[in-house]
């Protein structure tokens, strides 16, 4: 009998495991999730319970409090008893800092004695409750008995998931990696915004009882729900002072704008993200596939247009969350250094505006190692996008300098700050080129641009940028619409890319990053796509975990193009034009840049992790055409003439231009049009 026993365990346990690796692998860490999915900015339902003293409680009581801290645990499940002490820490170091603690014990077969002995044994000083008719788990939707729930004094969820990730399932650390619980807590008593506002977290899940009936949902309105997505998905650009020229923070402004608000909606254009959705084929939850992913939940995306078609009812104001507030000042705190533009930049009232390049010395004397980045445009509503880029000084230089932006701004993500280990380079005696794209509206001013930097010492990893990029093959036929431009890359050193920047003008399409595989028929895999690329928005998609990607792979960049009549962003003129590389939004660019770091790379050496562009499938360019894009870069303002103002943006010599034009310029008008400009090359080619 025994030996059949024996027999039926080690049957069942290695089915167990083959089921286990079939759904995933054995070990299980927090892994972070879209917040909005698993209701992050919602109202949780106020709800009363008993504490295992026997007195009584309600949630909405603790509103005087800044943060209410719900966190599940037991003395059955392994990790609730393995994070028990960590919990009792955590109620200690916030005991004086108005946070209340909870202690919620889903687990009813759990003897009493044990539990009492528990509590004893840890130190528990805050309500411990033992929750009979799961109000509290069904009230907050949890799934484990080791999640943890953040709570702001208006009741309102802003972060769920993990304590910490020093244990999980199937393994233990020495001490963890990633505060979650704490780090949180830490944000909202600062008024700051909460990096990471949800995550699973491994434990034993839990089981409701169905013939136990949730409470109806209640009716949604703008001050319990609406305003809630309002503020955590707009109000960083649509407030007083923000960089968009109208503000939703109250009722009467977003009732004003609601017929927009339900058409950007719809349309997927806001909040601006444009990554392919990925959908997990078990839970069919989006994957946070990207840490900064700010496209709206299925859930927001649904109560907020029912809200809008339901003829937008403003509720109760005692159920308005807490203000949102925003820094005057840094926000990555008080910077090292401040670079900012030596005078004011003129912004005309209406027009277009072609790029500016703004050179700032930062007169280094030495190397600089930069853990964070904030750039703050001088006039917010009109800094459509800024590109920083490194000129880095002769005899440093390397392939890619000059090119690949250092650090970069759009409205809504002004800021980088690097992990604990990582930084920028900025090294001595280089310089900052700020690429300024501005959009008039309306009114004539002046802008100071100015970015703030937080030094650290030596990292242990240095954050680089490559692209994958196609300039000299670059031709988008006059007319021609879905026009497919290719760029391939050897990947000649193991990489952790962070994530990618695709870059382009006013015909690009669409985005995506491929690697490639490495048997021939073997299918590509996307790593990122962006099916409807939108120049406005210069996003930087960075990864929830840093991808691996190994020495000898290769990468793929392609991007689409619209230089038809059909393209409203330009003019019938222009599509009647073949388009070529150039900086000027009237040109094309391709450009799809990686952010990286090389493991057990010296920071400060030079590394080329990335080699090749261009693709064998792009058009080759004629000889015509080759003239005809070295002429296009040279009219910068795009009139069809050379000037000398022209020749010097890009050499700054008075005798040099005025010696270029001259040679060129056959009849004396002080220009050269494309007829002066190829006679004189065909008579150099002839000499």
């Amino acid at each position: 009998m025994a030996k059949y026993l024996t027999f039926v365990f080690i049957v069942f346990f290695s089915a167990s495991l083959a089921f286990a690796q079939q759904q995933g692998d054995i070990k299980q860490a927090p892994v972070k999730i879209k917040p909005g999915d698993v209701g992050i900015g919602k109202m949780v339902p106020d709800f009363e319970f008993e504490s295992l003293d026997g007195k009584s409680h309600q949630l909405s009581k603790y509103s005087y409090k800044k943060a209410t801290v719900v966190v599940l645990t037991g003395t059955g499940c392994p990790l609730c008893l393995k994070f028990a002490p960590t919990l009792a820490r955590l109620e200690k170091k916030y005991s004086d800092k108005n946070v209340q603690f909870l202690f919620v014990n889903p687990t009813l077969s759990e003897k009493q004695d044990k539990v009492e002995a528990s509590v004893k044994a840890q130190g528990y000083q805050s309500p411990y409750v033992r929750d009979k008719n799961e109000t509290i788990i069904r009230a907050l939707g949890a799934k484990t008995t080791t999640e943890a729930f953040v709570i702001d004094r208006a009741r309102t969820l802003v972060y769920r998931g993990a304590v910490n990730d020093q244990y999980g399932i199937g393994y233990t650390k020495d001490e963890p990696s990633n505060h979650y619980l704490e780090d949180a807590i830490d944000s909202l008593l600062a008024g700051e915004r909460i990096e990471v506002a949800a995550t699973t977290s491994p434990g034993c899940d839990l089981y409701f009882d169905k013939k136990i009936k949730s409470a109806a949902a209640p009716k949604v309105t703008y001050h319990n729900r609406i305003s809630r997505i309002i503020q955590n998905n707009c109000l960083e650009c649509h407030r007083e002072g923000g960089p968009s020229p109208f503000s939703l923070a109250e009722y009467d402004e977003v009732k004003d704008y609601a017929g927009m608000i339900a058409n950007v909606v719809k349309r997927g254009t806001m909040p601006p993200w444009f990554a392919e959705d990925e959908k997990d084929p078990k839970t069919k939850q989006s994957k946070l596939h990207w840490a900064n992913d700010r496209s709206l939940s299925e859930a927001d995306k649904r109560d907020l247009l029912a809200w809008l078609q339901n003829g937008i009812p403003e509720g109760d104001s005692a159920d308005a969350p807490a203000p949102r507030k925003f820094a005057d000042s840094w926000t990555i705190g008080k910077p090292d250094d401040v670079f900012e533009f030596d005078k004011a930049e003129k912004v005309i009232a209406d027009g277009f505006m072609p790029y500016i390049n703004v050179v700032v010395d930062p007169k280094l004397d030495e190397d600089k190692w930069v853990q964070a980045i904030e750039i703050r445009p001088g006039v917010a509503e009109v800094v459509h996008h800024v590109l920083v880029l490194v000129m880095i000084p002769d005899g440093q230089r390397e392939r890619g300098d000059g090119i690949d932006y250092w650090a970069a701004y759009v409205p809504g993500n002004a800021t980088r700050i690097y992990p604990k280990g990582f930084a920028r380079r900025l090294p001595k005696g280089s310089k900052l080129v700020f690429q300024m794209h501005y959009t008039p509206n309306g009114k004539a001013t002046e802008d100071l641009t100015k970015m703030g930097v937080v030094y650290t010492d030596k990292p242990e990893h240095e954050v680089r940028t490559a692209h994958l990029i196609s300039e000299d093959d670059l031709l988008i036929p006059a007319g021609k619409k879905n026009v497919k431009i290719e760029a391939l890359a050897n990947v000649q050193e193991d990489i952790f890319v962070i994530g990618y920047l695709p870059h382009h003008h006013l015909r690009g399409t669409s985005a995506r990053y491929e690697l490639m595989p490495k048997d021939e028929g073997g299918k590509p895999e996307t790593l990122l796509n962006v099916p409807q690329y939108d120049f406005n928005w210069q996003l930087f998609y960075q990864y929830a975990e840093n991808r691996l990607i190994s020495k000898g792979s290769k990468l793929r960049y392609t991007a689409t193009y619209d230089n038809s009549k059909d393209n409203p962003a330009i003019s019938k003129k222009d599509s009647s034009k073949n388009v070529y590389w150039g900086e000027q939004t009237y040109d094309e660019m391709h450009l799809g840049y990686i952010e990286y770091y090389v493991p057990g790379a010296k920071p400060g050496t030079r590394v080329r992790a990335l080699s090749g562009s261009g693709s064998p499938n792009n058009p080759r360019l004629t000889r015509f055409q080759q003239l005809e894009r070295y002429f296009g870069q040279l009219d910068i303002d795009n009139d069809s003439y050379i000037s000398k103002n022209e020749i010097l943006a890009r050499r700054n010599s008075e005798n040099w231009a005025s010696n270029w034009i001259n040679e060129r310029d056959s009849n004396q008008d002080g220009k050269v049009d494309a007829k002066e400009f190829a006679a004189h090359l065909l008579k150099q080619r002839r000499k």
